[in-house]
């Protein structure tokens, strides 16, 4: 069967924009750590179990595709880094599903972010499962894939609370 995804609401792609506009900062003030800051569309990862894809709100890929660009790299190049933002129609595939299908491809980290909850979850590999940790509005998303890289929670949920929180 398909799925078909809506165009995200106002309050999330906000949130996607606060995001996204923090990496490219990022990015452009450490050139050469990020190779490729791509979202929605831009990108798919796999699912071959299902015969299925992912088109993640935000994936930081820090390296090059292997072989030629085509559209056989999505079948090997991952990002290290996902994002995704929960809404009410995607709260269970954000914090289940794919966790689930985030951890079998190979993903370093997974970031779930729930302005709803004002919590931002922060999923990195361990050797068998994930290590979470959630940040509430006080905290700061900071990874070691982004030496440097900070974001207050707050200014997420600041953004997601001025676009009017989910409709």
């Amino acid at each position: 069967y398909v799925t078909v995804s809506q165009v995200a609401k106002l309050y999330h792609a906000i949130i996607i924009t606060v995001l996204r506009k923090y990496l490219n900062v990022y990015d452009f003030n450490h050139p050469g750590h990020i190779y490729a800051l791509l979202a929605g569309s831009e990108c798919k990862l796999l699912i071959p179990r299902l015969e299925s894809e992912r088109h993640p709100d935000v994936a930081v890929y820090l390296t090059k595709p292997k072989g030629p660009s085509s559209g056989k790299m999505w079948r090997t190049w991952i990002p290290e880094l996902v994002i995704e933002v929960v809404s009410a129609r995607s709260e269970d595939g954000d914090y289940v599903e794919k966790r689930e299908e985030y951890w079998t491809l190979g993903v370093k980290e997974y970031w779930i972010v729930d302005a709803q909850r004002a919590m931002v979850v922060m999923l990195r590999r361990g050797k068998s499962d994930w290590i979470e940790k959630r940040l509430g509005p006080d905290d700061v998303c900071a990874t070691k894939l982004l030496p440097g890289f900070k974001l207050a929670c707050q200014v997420i949920f600041d953004a997601a609370a001025e676009a009017g929180g989910e409709e």
